[in-house]
């Protein structure tokens, strides 16, 4: 399986400068199990290529070997430690760590982990001494103060730990994070009032959630359970109330609430310090956690990992990230881990028989998947999770036969409908079944259920986005539809798909100009997507941009597309389009109409191609640099500097550190540009 990986040691080692040879790509591909090395250099380059695909074990196999040859090379050393760290193979990293704790360009990590070995022994003093950092970003600072705070208090220093989280200053985006921590610290620590403070603090800090909602509502659960322990239960119900309408039906949430409103005894989510120093790195973690940030949130989830072993949060933020990385067995072993006394454990097993179709193990995922279903026939996850997998071998049918006995338990007497109507586990189900009406062309069974969909969940943008794509492409209800899908973009204005929807209309119904428009936008949004680029080829093509349409074409073939995809673009880049058929432009021959983005189930999210972009031929003509500045990407730099977004993909040829990924774009980066006339 050919993941991508290694940008947490592209930000870190040196090392990575060295490029891998295609030839040594070629050899560990063709390989099973690792290959036999007798060299530094061979060790090293298959060491490379196998952390690159992801495979860390492999990579800490090639990573030894090679630092037997060459025992005094930090570099290597630190590509060693951060796979044993990202592995959770932590104890193995300590000894590695040890040996680059005055290591400029890795001494946060190898301090950092130093420090948790130290949490793990109660040794809080030695745990501080290794949190200063001679060299430390925004990030570093914050993990670094925070576990000081625990570690004062650990060691019993409480006044010392509140009077470090009073003197944390930084950026403005630490109000939350530090908010959060001191309610922890000062609760721990027996002083009320500074928790109820701190974390009313972080429940007014609604904006900053918005960023980091798993942060947010972590605090919320943690500030309702610490007002239960007070005895006020209505205040703490109220703090959950608020936690729902931020984000309805988190399962932890729910969970609470129902313990809460029982009159059970609610636990603290913290109770040790090595316990909220977990707790702080695992929800920095899941700040991080964005587009091409996987690898530094799958090391910072491990490190909190070593600090809880049993944290059913961290286990399933991991299983996630292998989720993200197309690693549906390391997903597996994760989810297996989840105590069964979790709230999160129903979640993780439906999870789990998503993971098991991903491996085509598909009669076993369906045979525990139906178990979960008659276990609980009234949690909604279980049919969508369970049609969700038939969806996914375009089994509608069999689809849309499981809606249906979703749909019969909710419209009959025994399903209480939740207090939300925007509830998961209802609107989702009448827009899956539409979806599989829809793909089986039985459109007037499909269109009711978009429309209830709307009716439990107004203005919902995927909804409404397919809905009136699929108006549009039938040719019926053209202003309503494109209304819709109108809606939906501004709804979702950084979603590529649902910009790429409103592209598409445009273009199926004949406005070309309009459609260049929003499917560069789109393009901008997604630039990894080859569906994508072949709508942009064709939209150019339409508005006589004949040269840059071959090119989006040749761009979307090379990044691999499903087979009916690959085939079409094959064709155009034979043969071009046909001419329009002004008769009958929606339904223009040789122009296959896109399926409508589709919003994933809450246990199924849709996983669209990660598929890195292939190098187009080369730019002769002199480069030359830029720094890349905050909020920028690589179409922007292209659409500012070279004229076209779209030579975006020349951008990626010209600098390998990106490694063919535009996610690896970071602000002060040196790039090499073309010539802005080419």
């Amino acid at each position: 399986m050919q993941l991508k990986s290694g940008r947490w040691l592209a930000g870190l080692t040196a090392a990575t400068a060295l490029m891998v040879s295609v030839s040594a790509q070629t050899l560990y591909a063709a390989q099973s199990q690792p290959v036999e090395v007798n060299s530094f250099s061979g060790a090293y380059l298959a060491g490379r290529v196998a952390e690159v695909d992801n495979n860390l074990s492999d990579a800490i196999v090639y990573y030894k070997k090679a630092l037997a040859f060459a025992p005094d090379n930090d570099a290597l050393r630190q590509s060693l430690m951060l796979a044993l760290l990202s592995e959770g193979r932590f104890d193995e990293a300590l000894p590695h760590a040890e040996k680059l704790k005055s290591s400029p360009e890795v001494e946060r990590l190898s301090k950092t982990a130093l420090a948790i070995d130290a949490f793990r022994e109660k040794k809080f003093d030695v745990a501080q001494s290794w949190l200063t950092f001679d060299e430390e970003s925004d990030l570093d600072a914050l993990i670094a103060k925070v576990m000081v705070a625990w570690a004062k208090l650990g060691s019993g220093d409480k006044d010392g730990a509140i009077e470090t989280m009073d003197d944390l200053s930084g950026p403005d985006w630490y109000g939350l994070f530090a908010s959060y921590a001191k309610g922890l610290i000062a609760e721990q620590a027996g002083l009320s009032q500074k928790a109820d403070a701190a974390y009313r603090s972080a429940m007014d800090a609604v904006s900053d959630g918005r960023a980091a909602p798993d942060a947010w509502l972590r605090a919320a659960e943690a500030y309702a359970g610490f007002l239960a322990r007070q005895g006020k239960k209505d205040a703490a119900l109220a703090v959950l109330e608020k936690a729902d309408e931020f984000a309805p039906g988190r399962l932890p949430i729910v969970s609470l609430r129902e313990r809460i409103t029982k009159g059970e005894s609610i636990a603290p989510i913290v109770s040790t310090p090595s316990d909220g120093a977990s707790e702080h790195l695992m929800v920095l973690a899941s700040a991080l956690n964005r587009g091409g940030g996987e690898p530094f949130v799958r090391l910072y989830l491990q490190l909190a990992l070593a600090l809880r072993p049993d944290s059913d949060q961290v286990l399933v933020q991991l299983a996630g990230v292998a989720e993200q990385q197309q690693d549906a067995a390391r997903a597996i072993e994760l989810y297996e881990r989840v105590p069964a006394s979790s709230p999160l454990k129903r979640v993780s097993q439906l999870q789990l028989g998503l993971n098991l179709a991903d491996l085509d193990r598909r009669d076993e995922a369906i045979s525990q998947l139906k178990q979960l279903v008659d276990e609980n026939p009234d949690d909604m996850r279980g049919y969508l999770a369970l049609g969700g997998v038939y969806a996914s071998k375009e089994d509608y049918a069999d689809a849309a036969k499981v809606y249906d006995r979703a749909v019969d338990r909710i419209e009959s007497r025994k399903f209480t409908l939740p207090k939300d109507p925007r509830d998961v586990a209802n609107w989702n189900i009448y827009y899956q079944r539409g979806i599989a009406y829809e793909r089986l062309k039985q459109w007037p069974k499909a269109e009711p259920n978009f429309k209830k969909a709307l009716e439990l969940f107004p203005n919902q943008p995927q909804v409404m986005n397919y809905l009136g794509y699929s108006w549009i492409d039938m040719n019926m209800n053209l202003e309503e539809g494109m209304d819709l899908i109108r809606k939906a973009v501004e709804l979702r204005p950084s979603d590529g798909y649902i910009v790429d929807s409103l592209g598409w209309a445009h273009y199926r119904l004949g406005e070309y100009d309009e459609a260049v428009r929003e499917l560069e936008r789109a393009v901008s949004l997604k630039p990894d997507d080859p569906v994508l680029n072949d709508h942009l080829g064709d939209a150019y093509w339409r508005v006589g941009r004949k040269l840059e349409a071959t090119f989006q074409w040749s761009h979307a073939r090379d990044m691999k597309p499903e087979p009916a995809v690959l085939a079409a673009v094959e064709k155009k880049l034979k043969e071009g389009l046909p001419p329009v058929d002004d008769k009958a432009v929606v339904s223009q021959p040789g122009v296959a109409p896109p399926e409508p983005a589709v919003e994933p189930a809450p246990v199924a999210p849709e996983q669209r191609s990660e598929a890195g972009p292939t190098p187009s031929p080369g730019v002769t003509a002199k480069p030359a640099s830029y720094k890349v500045s905050p909020g920028q990407s690589l179409w922007s730099i292209a659409a500012d500097q070279l004229g076209r977004g779209s030579r975006y993909i020349e951008i990626l040829n010209l600098n390998p550190q990106l490694q063919g990924d535009p996610g690896r774009l970071m602000p002060g980066q040196e790039l090499t540009l073309p010539p802005a006339g080419n």
